[in-house]
């Protein structure tokens, strides 16, 4: 007679088998390379780094950043999907290419969705909507009320035609139902200098690109685009309760693997980096660094993943923004 307790025993142990199994194994047992499609000192890269150096401290091997730059992040995040898929090779990747880049590009060398197993999304980074300090309106609504009034006569800086500040500015644009001027540049960095100079009126930019501008005096802030304040300036309202409910425009920094990484593995590094997310000193460093922390779960980041592909899709296809 089949004994049923036994039978359950049996079925426990045969499910913890590849967890005994990865835990005798003692992963990691050798180096481990995080991947990084930017160079050294960008967002990814710096979050990348602390975590690194994190898991490097409490699971008892190194963890290195390859820095493998190039082509809008498609070079390492190619390189991840084509990995082999132990553990041994990471990807720390960014919202441009798991999310904006699959609606960018006709051709992509991989799929954000099939491709790479989700770990956990580390943080947030909130676009600022900033402005040079003689440009008129002061707040989303006099923005709003200065476009409608003088359909594209006002102009806006990006980073290059397809970048996230750049599709930020075209979805709040739909959002309210304005023309604007899109003014391209070949980065971050040289865009506020001319919106610094007066060149441009206004435009979206990460925390650490704007807010040191923004307290000196050089820009001045108008809104951020998360759905909560920023912990870096709370004193800015967000797009979304200054008028437009719902209005998210991020960009949000992640840890990926390659897809068919043992589901231990996973687990393992999801619950080192949360902890890590967690403790007071880390969660100091990225909010002064303009980023916040996040931790999630690697089911509640890949259905976020997945939703952010299409939100961006839509945007880009409703901009006409391509590059390729």
């Amino acid at each position: 007679m089949f004994n049923r307790s036994v039978g359950l025993s049996a079925a426990a142990l045969v499910l913890a088998l590849p967890l005994i199994a990865w835990s005798q194994t003692g992963y990691p047992n050798r180096t481990v390379r995080i991947l990084v499609g930017f160079p050294p000192g960008q967002a990814t890269d710096v979050i990348a780094r602390a975590i690194a150096q994190r898991l490097t401290e409490t699971m008892g091997q190194q963890f290195i950043v390859d820095n493998r730059p190039g082509a809008a992040g498609i070079i390492g995040s190619e390189q991840a999907a084509k990995a082999t898929p132990d553990g041994y090779t990471l990807l720390m990747s960014s919202s441009g290419p798991l999310a904006v880049n699959p609606g960018l590009y006709s051709k992509l060398p991989y799929d954000p969705v099939k491709d790479f197993a989700p770990i956990t999304m580390a943080t947030t980074v909130p676009l600022f909507l900033v402005a040079n300090p003689g440009f008129a309106p002061n707040t989303v609504k006099e923005l709003v009320t200065a476009a409608k009034a003088a359909p594209g006569k006002i102009s806006y800086a990006s980073g290059g035609s397809g970048v996230t500040n750049h599709l930020a500015m075209e979805l709040f644009k739909s959002t309210a139902d304005i023309n604007m001027v899109h003014v391209p540049y070949k980065g971050g960095p040289p865009a506020l200098t001319d919106l610094i100079a007066g060149q441009v009126g206004v435009m979206f930019e990460t925390g650490p690109g704007s807010l040191p501008h923004v307290r000196s005096g050089k820009l001045k802030g108008i809104a951020v685009g998360s759905l909560r304040r920023s912990s870096a300036a709370p004193e800015l309202p967000t797009v979304a309760e200054a008028g437009f409910p719902g209005f998210e425009a991020v960009a949000w920094i992640a840890m990926v693997a390659p897809a068919g990484t043992p589901p231990p593995i996973i687990a393992r590094l999801n619950a080192e980096i949360v902890m890590m997310l967690n403790l007071p000193e880390t969660k100091e460093r990225l909010i002064a660094l303009g980023a916040e922390p996040v931790g999630n779960k690697p089911e509640e980041f890949a259905a976020y993943l997945k939703s952010e592909i299409a939100k961006w899709g839509k945007v880009v296809r409703e901009s006409g923004a391509k590059v390729d």
